[in-house]
């Protein structure tokens, strides 16, 4: 009874934080995922990504970065926006309009963490946001908070897949909730829309092919070999989302922090064109698109712009 009391304590009040979705899995090793991941490196899906190869046994087991953990709290917040872009030329992620979701969920985790203390007891653990060796999505998937589709993305039954994902890592024992089953079905949308090909097989991502990876984790040039396939994606890429079935049921985010104030969704190529230096880092202070950097955008944009991806 006591452990039922203290995932509702911990569930409503997440929820009053303003996540959209509570899970709870067991601290376990994650057998399934230890033979995917060990494959996914050694095809070298990483592309560039170096820091994907480090801490391989911490990524699969959540008692390597939190002593004597017992439960992986995970929790969603949908930053699906109210009005979509207007423009297609260039494209930036939805995951990009508002702020960097880093420190926004990383605030309600401290309060979520804080509480935990304060009405629970001497609960010991970690928050993690996108930030740490932590897979992410096979938590929530353990959590019973969707399932992975083809795409390789979480995708919550009834409201898609627009969500940021987190953790907390707690020495509490709590009853974990179950996974649910897969609802893709024979549906291949995501598959057959993805501009470079980068999804190779259901629910595996060459994430060396993928324009997000290219738009922002690469720091060298962009191979020209991809010149036209990117869509006008300057930042990020949403079309295998965007195509999914299930993201009919998303609604618009309730967190002020996601929406856009800078018109970053309806910036056109000459509003970028305009844009000093100065101006990005004062203009997008708080914004995802500080990871690319000044330089980094302009470089996306330049690349889009050729072989006739600009439009007349």
């Amino acid at each position: 009874m006591q452990t039922k009391n203290n995932r509702d304590l911990i569930r409503n009040e997440a929820l009053r934080l303003g996540f959209d979705h509570v899970g709870f899995s067991r601290a376990d090793f994650l057998e399934e995922e230890a033979p995917r991941l060990e494959q996914w490196l050694s095809n070298n899906y990483h592309g560039k990504m170096s820091y994907m190869e480090r801490w391989f046994d911490k990524r699969l087991d959540p008692r390597l970065l939190v002593d004597d953990a017992k439960t992986v709290v995970s929790l969603l917040l949908n930053y699906f926006p109210e009005k979509n872009s207007t423009i297609d030329d260039p494209k930036i992620s939805k995951y990009a309009y508002g702020d960097d979701y880093h420190f926004v969920i990383k605030d309600k985790l401290k309060i979520l963490s804080d509480f935990i203390k304060k009405n629970i007891g001497d609960v010991n653990g970690r928050a993690f946001v996108d930030s740490a060796p932590v897979l992410d999505r096979a938590w929530a998937k353990k959590s019973g908070l969707g399932w992975i589709g083809k795409n390789g993305n979480l995708i919550h039954p009834k409201h898609g897949s627009f969500f940021f994902i987190a953790e907390l890592i707690i020495d509490l024992e709590l009853e974990p909730d179950g996974p649910i089953r897969d609802y893709c079905g024979t549906c291949t949308k995501c598959i057959d829309a993805c501009p470079t090909q980068a999804i190779v097989a259901p629910k595996v991502v060459d994430g060396s092919k993928c324009i997000s990876y290219f738009t922002i984790e690469l720091k060298e040039a962009i191979p020209t070999s991809y010149q036209g396939k990117f869509d006008n994606w300057a930042f990020g890429c949403d079309t295998c989302q965007d195509v999914c079935p299930w993201n009919r049921f998303s609604k618009p985010t309730s967190e002020n922090a996601f929406t856009s104030t800078n018109n970053l969704p309806n910036m056109s190529y000459s509003d970028w064109e305009e844009i000093t230096e100065e101006i990005f880092k004062r203009k997008f202070k708080s914004s995802p698109l500080l990871r690319t950097g000044y330089e980094g955008i302009k470089r996306n944009l330049k690349f889009i712009s050729l072989r006739g991806e600009k439009p007349a």
